[in-house]
């Protein structure tokens, strides 16, 4: 066979294809470790599941458990504040409505006309007894005493003069060398000078105390006011308004009222010699002013108020009281001492009785008529019904009831104080 030629082939592959990139697809093999993950992971979700499950139900059987506990044990106790009933003392007050009145008040006037030349004070000032207030012109008046003391020297002259010749008078009529008649003018004329020379004596003296009263001196020790005349001005011994006022400020007085209901209560009490202590508030009777004691009474009641007048004095050296300032007094006319007190807040009242919540020891508590005595400020006695040491509910009251559960604060001392 005769062998074919071998003609060459020349096979060309094109770029294109050559450069196109070539995407291989994995092959999906089933590889034990994946299968063994993914099982692992739904065991895990499954068991979480569970215990969330376990978890939810152990807490709502818990929930349910207290809440039947609660249910069984009532409700909640009552939060309250509480105090306890003490022993002490408590006084008795009478209280009345009463005016600050100064024991002395002195309206300074002229005794003399004149101009008022100087002022020695300052508005306002305390000025003690006998310093010198104010000075008026005292040239005329010196001019009188000048005057008078002219006149006596002169009417002297005369009276000597007529003594002189009634001596001599008196020796020729021994000797029978004058008439009885001329000693007897004689007589008379000296009788007649010594009266003119009295007369200017009283002069002199009337010029003397009309030029002292040039010079005004306080009369009294106390606060001074201000000035009604100003200097350079003519005062007059008619002038009403005066010079200036001077008011008494320490001791100062105040003038009060009672019942007449409380009076024999007083009376008996200044029967006794008792000194019945009085304290001085101020309007709104919350301010303690001063104390003091009682002086005297009226000497009538007021028929149209059933009231009598009290006057009371009091130390005022740092001047707390002022004249006709309003005050509130009260009146000491008892002390008891060794009596159960309570805190007036824990004192209920209704229509029917007077009564205290008490805390029992097992924290419930009960009411407890009492019968309330004397009250002064923030403690009430308690005649009847109550012991000292018991606890009392003293805030909170509203929403108590009998039997009640409580959970009572009792403020200390310290706290209570602020």
């Amino acid at each position: 066979m005769l062998d074919s030629p071998t003609i060459p082939v020349e096979v060309s592959t094109p770029v294109a294809l050559l450069s196109a990139p070539v995407s291989v697809t994995p092959v999906r093999t089933n590889h034990p470790r994946g299968r063994w993950l993914w099982w692992f992971l739904c065991i895990l979700l499954m068991l979480g599941a569970g215990a969330y499950f376990l978890w939810s139900k152990e807490t709502a059987a818990k929930s349910a458990a207290a809440a039947a506990k609660a249910t069984a044990q009532g409700p909640p106790p009552i939060p309250v504040v509480a105090a306890k009933s003490y022993q002490g003392n408590i006084s008795i007050y009478y209280s009345g409505l009463g005016a600050v009145t100064p024991l002395a008040t002195v309206t300074i006037r002229t005794r003399v006309d004149g101009q008022l030349m100087t002022i020695h004070y300052r508005e306002g000032d305390t000025v003690q007894k006998g310093d010198l207030l104010v000075e008026i012109d005292d040239g005329p008046y010196q001019a009188a005493l000048t005057q008078a003391q002219g006149q006596l020297i002169r009417d002297q002259a005369l009276l000597d003069n007529a003594r002189t010749d009634l001596t001599r008078y008196q020796t020729l009529a021994q000797q029978q060398a004058i008439p009885e008649q001329q000693l007897a003018t004689q007589q008379a004329t000296v009788h007649q000078d010594e009266g003119v020379v009295k007369l200017d004596a009283g002069q002199i003296e009337g010029a003397k105390v009309n030029l002292a009263y040039c010079k005004i001196a306080a009369p009294l020790t106390g606060r001074i006011g201000l000035r009604l005349v100003d200097p350079g001005n003519v005062v007059q011994t008619a002038d009403t308004n005066g010079l200036v006022v001077i008011t008494q400020m320490d001791p100062i007085s105040a003038i009060f009222t009672i019942s007449e209901d409380q009076l024999q209560v007083v009376l008996k009490r200044i029967a006794t010699g008792q000194k019945l202590e009085v304290d001085a508030y101020d309007r709104a009777a919350k301010v303690k002013l001063a104390q003091g004691s009682l002086t005297t009474l009226d000497n009538q009641i007021d028929p149209t108020t059933g009231t009598l007048k009290l006057r009371a004095t009091f130390d005022n050296a740092k001047g707390t009281l002022f004249p006709n300032q309003f005050v509130n007094a009260r009146l000491l006319v008892q002390q008891k001492q060794g009596v159960t007190l309570v805190p007036t807040a824990a004192v209920q009242r209704n229509t029917s009785a007077t009564y205290v919540y008490v805390v029992k020891p097992d924290s419930t508590v009960t009411v407890r008529p009492v019968t309330i005595g004397t009250t002064e400020g923030d403690a009430s006695e308690v005649t009847a019904g109550l012991a000292p040491g018991e606890v009392l509910v003293t805030t909170g009251v509203d929403k108590l009831q009998e039997g009640a559960k409580v959970n009572a604060q009792i403020p200390t001392a310290k706290k209570a104080a602020k």
